[in-house]
């Protein structure tokens, strides 16, 4: 499918964004940062451009060869901003995996200064998303708390199956595995926090 709603539009526009803007500021060119996150150079371009609708698997590629969270990809605000303590939630940036259609809403302030980050999830059943990124050059902390249904999380070599209620906490340091194995969908709360601080 080639069409794109007004929502996934602006969201594409504010990834471009986000992406160029981390790109310049590392000071990586296309061919550089295409080796360090494994995603093509044409696809980077594409996503730079707005012209494409990226995966969540080729996003946490990209956020970890530039060195952050997947997360910061969806500020929604450019680095210029001013930074404001309160996201209101009409203007929290929302999201859809086109791959696995789980949908994603930043709720973190754009552009506060903070090493936490918040995301709420909504994940379909049957849903499966498989991030391959094993060890980055800075450690991000992640905790899952599971509000409804029902989620594995694979960590490398280890299986949790969550309830709800249920907290994981993990480090982003080996592949992780996303899956829904209920004919119902789930809903989760994901706190990121960078090791670095703020």
């Amino acid at each position: 499918m080639s069409e794109h709603s007004p929502t996934d539009t602006g969201i594409n526009e504010r990834i471009a964004q986000r992406v160029r803007e981390l790109r310049a500021a590392r000071g990586f060119t296309l061919e550089a940062l295409a080796t360090r996150s494994g995603v093509s150079r044409s696809m980077i371009s594409m996503i730079e451009r707005g012209s494409a609708s990226p995966t969540a698997v080729v996003l946490e590629k990209l956020a970890s060869g530039l060195g952050v969270s997947m997360a910061s990809l969806f500020g929604g605000a450019s680095e210029s901003a001013p930074a404001e303590p309160l996201a209101r939630r009409d203007a929290q940036s929302q999201w859809r995996d086109p791959q696995s259609g789980y949908t994603r809403r930043s709720l973190s302030p754009a552009n506060w200064p903070s090493p936490i980050q918040l995301v709420e999830v909504d994940f379909p059943p049957g849903a499966r998303v498989a991030y391959e990124t094993g060890s980055r050059e800075h450690v991000f902390h992640q905790q899952v708390w599971l509000l409804e249904g029902r989620l594995n999380v694979e960590l490398g070599d280890q299986l949790h199956a969550l309830e709800a209620g249920d907290c994981l906490a993990m480090r982003l340091d080996q592949p992780l595995i996303f899956s829904n194995p209920a004919s119902q969908p789930a809903r989760y709360l994901v706190a990121i926090c960078d090791a670095r601080g703020s």
